[in-house]
């Protein structure tokens, strides 16, 4: 019979799951804030979708243009998406292993640092594919010239 754990073992393991605990809720913003800026490059290439059918010259390859960035930003970002859940999984089966290795009496030292080594790899790979969307970001959002120095034609008198 598989003796129960004493409520003093089971207080000092939730103690340990504490941190990767907060972890998650660390990697849950994270995913937020991706979530939110692919549904912000979503609506945007939308709109841009509609004005490549309808536009023409340089225009239409100006649209073109931001048309190919946003779908490689939306590749960019669903990859760093990708990365902080497999993070999360990572660290949910630390908390699952550090509960089991209790409850069982099992050394599971090993594979939880492995995993949770992985899971800050994984988390660090996910950082890392962020800022590359943020600079792809960064170099499409330049306010043309003719916007910049746009000056009213004078009406003629």
């Amino acid at each position: 019979m598989i003796a129960l754990p004493q409520v003093s073992q089971v207080a000092q393991t939730i103690q340990l799951a504490l941190a990767p605990v907060f972890l998650l809720a660390g990697i849950g913003a994270f995913l937020n804030v991706c979530v939110s800026r692919l549904a912000r490059i979503i609506d945007r290439a939308r709109v841009v979708e509609e004005k490549v059918l309808n536009s023409r010259g340089k225009e239409h390859d100006r649209m073109v243009s931001e048309i190919r960035v946003l779908d490689q930003r939306m590749s960019v970002v669903n990859g760093a998406i990708f990365l902080s859940v497999a993070s999360a999984c990572a660290v949910c089966l630390v908390v699952i292993l550090l509960f089991a290795g209790n409850l069982f009496g099992a050394h599971l030292g090993t594979p939880i640092a492995i995993l949770f080594s992985l899971a800050m790899v994984l988390q660090a790979a996910a950082f890392g594919t962020f800022i590359l969307e943020i600079r792809l970001a960064s170099r499409t959002i330049h306010i043309r010239n003719e916007v910049l120095y746009h000056q009213a034609e004078e009406e003629a008198g």
